[in-house]
């Protein structure tokens, strides 16, 4: 597999959803097929304490640090930048290609939220608050996602490892979206 031009590939979903494990898996299988890439978890680049008030989420540095990371490393060589993060409206994700520079598709997990909150529950078993605001945030952030439908396919992200799940998203839309060859 190799792309003729760069380009970005989100892996988005609900909080559980598999994100993370995912890109970092397809990240794997990119680099077993020689294809220079660039994994990007798109939480740490707005991990800061404390947020603007009207910024609960630090969209805006968020954005700001992408566009650094990512010109980085296209510049630097990377084909492919694969990038784990919520997208929530057609909007954002028109914010996110303009902070990567490069043409962007975007692969939706669909994982069932009996699997998510079976994933959160192991996740934040040591935090009860966490555990909370997760449980409530992951059926409201499915619904958003389905309802904004920005994503150019949906892989089944609860079943099989995420290397598996990465595997089918080679095999979707998102990446001959991109003149993955």
């Amino acid at each position: 597999m190799n792309t003729r031009t760069p380009g970005g590939l989100l892996v988005t979903g609900t909080v559980g959803a598999g994100k993370t494990a995912v890109a970092e898996a397809l990240g794997d299988l990119l680099a077993e097929r020689g294809v220079p890439h660039a994994v990007i978890d798109v939480d740490w680049l707005r991990r800061s304490w404390p947020s603007p008030p009207d910024d609960p989420f630090n969209s805006r540095i968020t954005l700001r640090n992408l566009r650094a990371v990512a010109h980085n490393f296209v510049n630097d060589g990377a084909r492919l930048l694969v990038l784990a993060g919520v997208v929530e409206s057609r909007a954002e994700r028109d914010r996110y290609q303009d902070a990567i520079g490069v043409p962007m598709a975007v692969c939706r997990l669909g994982t069932s939220l009996e699997i998510v909150r079976e994933r959160l529950r192991r996740r934040h078993r040591d935090d009860p608050a966490g555990l909370a605001w997760h449980l409530q945030r992951c059926g409201t952030l499915d619904r958003i996602l389905r309802e904004a439908s920005v994503e150019d396919a949906v892989v089944d992200g609860g079943h099989g490892s995420p290397r598996d799940v990465a595997a089918a998203i080679t095999r979707s839309r998102c990446i001959n979206n991109l003149s993955v060859t």
